[in-house]
């Protein structure tokens, strides 16, 4: 070898090993990432389900003329099944003829050393169309 390529050997010594450690933390931050998905997406997936159920019992309420009792009751049957705390706040009313149900709760996500209070606040109307004059 010349001295030229010996000093450019001796010059890259030192950074051996430098794309292992890139590596190591994207893969570490790549799997925080999916960890926290992991945690977060069924909460987010049991919500938008009970949001649906909300809907439908809305416009099943408003439909077939049942008190607005009929809502709460249809809707603390289906807490366990949507991973809902039993201390959610159920609040069903009647405005000019269509039926409203709102509900709040608080459902705590744990991440290791955090623990994140996920915030449910929904507010579901029957539809105009779908109400008994």
């Amino acid at each position: 070898m010349n001295q030229r390529s010996v000093d450019k050997w001796e010059r890259r010594r030192g950074e051996r090993g430098g794309s292992r450690i890139k590596f190591l933390i994207v893969v570490l931050i790549f799997g925080a990432a999916v960890y926290a998905g992991y945690l977060w997406v069924p909460v987010q997936f049991d919500a938008y389900r009970f949001k649906d159920l909300m809907q439908h019992d809305a416009d099943v309420a408003a439909t077939q003329g049942y008190p607005v009792t009929w809502i709460s009751d249809q809707l603390k049957k289906s807490l366990a099944e949507y991973n809902i705390p039993s201390d959610a706040v159920i609040t069903p009313t009647q405005q000019e003829n269509r039926m409203a149900v709102r509900v709040q709760y608080t459902r705590p996500i744990e991440f290791p050393g955090y623990t994140y209070q996920y915030e449910f606040d929904h507010t579901a109307k029957s539809t105009a169309f779908l109400t008994i004059k």
